[in-house]
């Protein structure tokens, strides 16, 4: 097959199998992995995806032809090669996936050392001159490195669980929707050890997604799992994406639960039970976090958007969580990576404890701080981006602005982010407003009427 590094991206490589993501590929970044990162053991998973197994093959071939020791987890979610990694103090893991993207995408993500993010600045670019390197011997063979299978469910499930006090839960009905993804298996051994009684969805792993792509950010895809939680009378829905490291909830009304206060929740989970502790969070949208941080006793702190960012504040800052808008979810005690699970978990058990249903907790905080959602708006580059904000930036001026990620202003009570996307043909709006759900959908209309002129 021919190499293509069409897919290297700002945080993972990802295309179309096998015309950007195939065994050449993979089976060269197995052969240079270990040299760019002083890697001897690394995991290697794979979702749920048809194409998986046989990229893992190639993988692990060029891993063991460099001299490196496998360690197969076999199939998984992407949380799951960061556990394997940072439980065992392996050298490094990669995962093969394409998270939330159609059947046919693969892709494959990388954490060094540490469990410490692979970034265009700490090695991705590195292996992409590395596999486009010709002039390198690729027949070439060191000593053979070993493969072995291990085992790290039980583990896993174990560490999961450490994030609840079973005791304290309810026997609540749950609706949880896998989306034919890599979750289902992960659903079915937790379900063991939980009191819940879980109505499963599309629980069954499919790599032809026969159901629809596992991306429930996407509206068109979440109305199986709100109809499921109306339908079943459940006190909330759980829906994931294919690799699982993201989770999203709906509440017993079978409404969809926004990330931004899914954050809001977290942050109140753990500053209950740990008052002082630090909170990290994305500019996106914010004073409902800095609010419930500072009533728990916390400290809220901004970081730009992003998992590599996040996951380098959450360590620099030693805090106990981060969250983004975008439902990906970070913790200190999971490696500071993030998780899927842990989530849901958390949320369950913060309702077992007040006896309050979901829609109390989340109602409150969307009548003190409605938000907009993210609004995409599809541009012709990154030159016109730049133009857009520097003439929002100029209209706005009056209120207090920053650039911690992309260009964010605060007036008295409302505020605004506006953001290029890293890895599509987008600019992206978020307004939040204080106790004025009015006055935040007016200045959505306005700001999108500039962006879109």
């Amino acid at each position: 097959m021919a190499l293509n590094t069409s897919g290297f991206g700002a945080y993972d490589i990802r295309g179309i199998y096998p015309q950007s993501i195939n065994q050449q590929l993979a089976y060269r970044v197995g052969r240079v992995f270990p040299d760019l990162f002083a890697a001897k053991s690394v995991a290697v998973g794979h979702d749920i995806r048809l194409s998986g197994p046989s990229l893992q093959e190639a993988l692990v071939r060029g891993l063991s032809e460099a001299g490196c020791d496998v360690y197969d987890i076999g199939q998984c979610g992407t949380e799951m090669i960061y556990f394997a990694t940072g439980f065992n103090d392996f050298d490094g893991g990669i995962m093969i996936t394409a998270s939330h993207n159609p059947a046919e995408y693969n892709g494959l993500k990388f954490v060094r050392k540490g469990v410490r993010p692979v970034s265009p600045k700490t090695g991705l670019l590195d292996i992409k001159a590395a596999i486009e390197d010709e002039s390198r011997d690729w027949s070439f063979r060191k000593a053979t490195g070993s493969i072995k299978r291990i085992d790290i469910l039980p583990d896993y499930i174990k560490c999961l669980l450490g994030y609840v006090d079973v005791a304290n839960l309810k026997p609540l009905k749950i609706v949880i929707n896998t989306g034919n993804g890599a979750a289902g298996a992960i659903i079915n051994e937790l379900e063991k050890f939980l009191p819940f009684n879980i109505v499963k969805v599309h629980n069954n792993g499919n790599g032809y997604f026969p159901n629809g792509v596992p991306n429930p950010l996407l509206p068109d895809s979440r109305h199986e799992t709100s109809a499921a939680v109306i339908a079943h009378g459940a006190a909330c829905g759980v829906a994931f994406d294919g690799d699982f490291d993201r989770c999203f909830l709906f509440d017993e009304r079978g409404n969809f639960i926004e990330g931004y206060y899914m954050v809001g929740l977290l942050a109140e989970a753990f500053l209950k039970k740990n008052p002082g502790e630090k909170i990290i969070h994305d500019p996106r949208a914010t004073w409902n976090t800095i609010e419930i941080a500072e009533k728990y006793g916390g400290k809220a702190i901004m970081c730009r958007s992003g998992h590599n960012y996040m996951k380098d504040t959450l360590r620099a800052e030693n805090a106990i969580y981060g969250g983004e808008m975008a439902s990906h979810h970070y913790f200190r005690d999971f490696y500071y990576c993030d998780s899927g699970m842990i989530p849901w978990l958390l949320i369950a058990e913060l309702m077992s404890k007040s006896g309050k249903p979901l829609s109390e907790f989340v109602g409150q905080m969307i009548a003190r701080h409605p938000v907009s959602g993210e609004i995409n708006t599809r541009v012709s580059g990154t030159d016109k981006v730049q133009q857009i904000m520097s003439h929002i930036e100029q209209l706005y001026s009056d209120g207090a602005v920053n650039h911690v990620d992309g260009l964010s202003v605060d007036f008295d009570d409302w505020r605004f982010n506006l953001r290029g996307s890293q890895t599509e043909p987008y600019i992206r709006l978020n307004v939040e407003a204080r106790g004025d759900k009015n006055l935040m959908e007016t200045k959505r209309d306005e700001l999108l009427a500039v962006i879109r002129s």
